[in-house]
């Protein structure tokens, strides 16, 4: 009956943190949309969020500890709790990441509009994915599908550079669009830095399903 007990909190704090990455999800989208149609409204909305993913990150972290607390998980759950430790704080700074873009979106849309950049939106629409498919990593704990995930910074990380050499080269062709620019490669690295904070929460998933703490992304 313990053990029952036990499973059923344990399931419930797995689904109170894919709720949290949804959270975040959903921020990261909305973020999204705020920056392309310049929506200070929106911007706003996001970053109101991050008062639902602090929270989210404390019942989660308060839940953890009383589960170690009041049971004896075996080894296999011990690691869930573990890693779930983990992954709300790499999940509660993507948080902060979505609130720093929307912050800047703000801060653009006071300023004379550019065109957006086409490698920011793709950048954001493949951090999305990596996002979604790691909340599924963890639903479905699929070892194939953790590194797929993990592989996929490395096509975020070029988006990052070309993104980087094309604000220089605008800066130089037109130096008065440099406040502009520089705010959207400022997006441009909080994108990169969610998607090594994905990279580590696949990372925490491996070491669920294996026992074994490793980088997976060279």
């Amino acid at each position: 009956m313990l053990r029952q007990n036990f499973l059923e909190e344990l399931k419930k704090l797995e689904n109170s943190l894919v709720e949290m990455g949804s959270t975040v999800k959903y921020m990261l989208e909305k973020s999204k949309k705020a920056l392309i149609d310049r929506d200070e409204a929106l911007a706003k909305q996001v970053i109101d969020m991050d008062d639902i993913v602090d929270k989210y990150n404390w019942s989660i972290e308060d839940n953890c500890l009383k589960l170690l607390a009041l049971q004896q998980p075996m080894a296999h759950d011990l690691r869930v709790i573990a890693a779930a430790m983990k992954i709300i704080s790499d999940i509660e700074r993507m948080g902060d990441y979505c609130v720093d873009i929307a912050k800047f979106t703000i801060e653009l849309i006071k300023l004379p509009p550019l065109p957006l950049n086409k490698n920011l939106t793709n950048m954001f629409e493949l951090v999305e994915k990596m996002l979604c498919d790691s909340l599924d990593a963890f639903v479905n704990r699929d070892i194939n599908f953790i590194l797929s995930v993990v592989d996929q910074d490395d096509a975020i990380d070029r988006t990052y550079y070309r993104i980087y050499d094309e604000v220089i080269e605008e800066i130089e062709h037109a130096p008065e669009t440099a406040p502009q620019q520089v705010k959207y490669l400022m997006i441009a690295r909080f994108l990169e830095r969610i998607a090594d904070h994905i990279t580590n929460i696949a990372e925490r998933i491996y070491y669920m399903e294996t026992g074994e703490l490793k980088e997976l992304h060279e």
